[in-house]
């Protein structure tokens, strides 16, 4: 088979304003970022929606994955593709990618094979910079507040307790604790600091979950950035930079529309981590989709427990949206991994390997009906996968009553996807309107306990002194009444990321707990879980090439 870059070469790129044409975009309303890139204004979604009926929006999560993933959203991709051959109406939303996975040991986020969205090296490589544009307003207030505390300090922050910290888009571990404001007293005022990166930002989550711009306006100014000497909280509003922040965000709050290699719309915008943020592109995105499609195809991973739980549990909530349909996409690798295989000998044949996994997929499938769900399961399928292993799992999922469908997507593109979306398009009907999995009056603990318990299948959770004190002070704050997003290893069910299957009788640790009172959440950090990743061995920077007629290659 053809390398990624093959075929997106073969297939070509049509120009964006065709795309835009083919989605209904009106030309007042469409951005030009050059011949194969575009935004679209958020003024867009004030004009009435010209399809008849009602838009329905597809869910695609995942099982536990493996280091590598599972192709959600190459699923997404072909899942799209498949429903356009069939003559529907539809248009997908997903996140854009990270310079840190991209870089660092996943790869780039723009699917594979012949479920791909394009141009690759463009999208994977700054994109159209709301990155750069997040980070920079995120560094702005870093730099307002250390510049208010050095000039002053009126209003009597202390600097002990300023809880915002820098961001950047890389995996750089060396900068998650640091001391600024050495060097001399014109220097600044030396504290501990350090970064996160930047797809773990609050700025990022704020950008996703924003309903309009007046709504992004009052998030930013409800950022919590410390606390005085005097213990009383001390929000972004009262550095009078709101304005400049939503200056340097102008551009950024526009979804960027792009294509698949079949021509498929595609609005990528956002991208927040799930294991350490909410997981899901933003809000304005989903909207501009639904807006101009019958169906559109989102994402929330990286497996059901922690991307799509916070789909449900904090954007439908404050976003007003409910899935129609649910996808979960699982592996034969996945499951041998899960039935205790080791990780370099997943592309073997072991029937009892698979069979050993199904108890991560069963659970899978029990935490979707949880909110009234009813998902279909999609296999996608591996070259090295055989038909035995296909038929142990189609068994098990026809056992719990659901729909399953085999995807080729990766290699016959939207036609080997055709399955699947007929599957999907009839699981609308089974579906009713989803439930959070905890009111918002519930306290902190009883919201944890309950994510932990349905999603997980804990039977207890743990918090640690420091979890207890944030506790204390999130209460005295008046900011116990939010959801939580819990940050977790994505490698299992659990907080360990080593114990995969479907852990039983376990305890959650909860670390420490972060208020993102202008997204409006709290993190809940458990286990080992960092907000700034580290570089593997072998990163992927070191495949990225830069070829003669200025292709960018490895990034896919």
């Amino acid at each position: 088979m053809p390398t990624d870059y093959e075929i997106a070469k073969q297939a070509g790129i049509r120009p964006i304003q065709d795309i835009a044409a083919k989605l209904g975009v009106e030309k007042e309303h469409l951005l030009p970022y050059g011949d194969e890139v575009a935004k679209v204004s958020l003024d867009a979604l004030s004009s009435p929606r010209k399809r008849p009926g009602k838009p329905r929006l597809i869910l695609v999560s995942a099982t536990t994955p493996t280091a590598a993933g599972e192709g959600k959203t190459t699923t997404s991709i072909g899942l799209g593709q498949a429903l356009d051959s069939l003559g529907e109406s539809v248009c997908l939303a997903l996140r854009e990618p990270s310079l840190g996975p991209c870089l660092g040991i996943k790869g780039g986020a723009t699917g594979g094979g012949y479920s791909q969205i394009i141009p690759v090296d463009r999208i994977n490589l700054h994109f159209t910079g709301d990155f750069h544009a997040i980070t920079t307003v995120n560094n702005l207030i870093s730099a307002s507040i250390d510049n208010h505390i050095f000039q002053g300090n009126e209003l009597g922050l202390d600097p002990r307790q300023v809880s915002w910290r820098r961001v950047m888009d890389m995996n750089d571990r060396s900068l998650r604790k640091i001391v600024i404001g050495l060097g001399g007293k014109m220097q600044g005022i030396p504290r501990e600091g350090g970064f996160e990166i930047t797809a773990a930002s609050e700025i990022m989550a704020i950008l996703c979950l924003a309903n309009d711009l007046d709504d992004l306006r009052t998030k930013l100014e409800n950022i919590l950035l410390g606390t005085t000497w005097k213990g009383k909280p001390v929000y972004l509003k009262a550095l009078n930079i709101t304005g400049a922040m939503m200056a340097l965000l102008r551009d950024a709050v526009h979804p960027n529309l792009v294509q698949t290699l079949e021509g498929t719309p595609a609005f990528m915008h956002g991208g927040p981590f799930a294991n350490i943020a909410h997981g899901c592109n933003s809000v304005f995105a989903t909207r501009m989709a639904m807006h101009y499609a019958d169906w559109t195809v989102t994402e929330a991973g990286f497996g059901f427990d922690l991307g799509a739980e916070k789909f449900f549990d904090i954007k439908c909530r404050s976003a007003g949206l409910d899935p129609d349909a649910v996808v979960l996409v699982t592996t034969v690798r996945a499951l041998k991994l899960h039935g205790g295989k080791d990780k370099d000998t997943l592309d073997q044949p072991d029937l009892e390997a698979v069979r050993r996994g199904l108890e991560n997929l069963d659970k899978h499938i029990e935490s979707v009906s949880h909110f009234n769900k009813h998902p279909v399961v999609a296999l996608n399928r591996f070259a090295t996968d055989i038909d035995e292993e296909i038929s142990i799992i189609r068994e098990r999922v026809e056992a719990h009553h659901v729909a399953f469908a085999e995807s080729r997507h990766f290699s016959e593109g939207g036609k080997g996807s055709q399955d699947l979306a007929r599957e999907v398009m009839k699981s609308v009907d089974k579906n009713e309107a989803f439930t959070p999995l905890y009111d918002l009056s519930d306290t902190i603990y009883q919201k944890v306990h309950k994510v932990c318990k349905d999603m997980y299948g804990a039977n207890d959770v743990a918090f640690s002194k420091d979890a207890e004190k944030d506790l204390s002070i999130i209460t005295q704050l008046g900011l116990d009444k939010l959801p939580v997003c819990i940050a977790k290893a994505p490698s299992s069910l659990s907080d360990d990321p080593t114990l995969h299957g479907r852990p039983r009788d376990f305890q959650v640790t909860v670390r420490n707990i972060q208020v993102s009172a202008g997204a409006g959440f709290l993190v809940i950090l458990t286990g080992n879980i960092m907000r700034m990743p580290g570089l593997p061995k072998r990163p992927k920077a070191e495949q990225v090439e830069l070829l003669p007629d200025g292709t960018v290659i490895g990034v896919g």
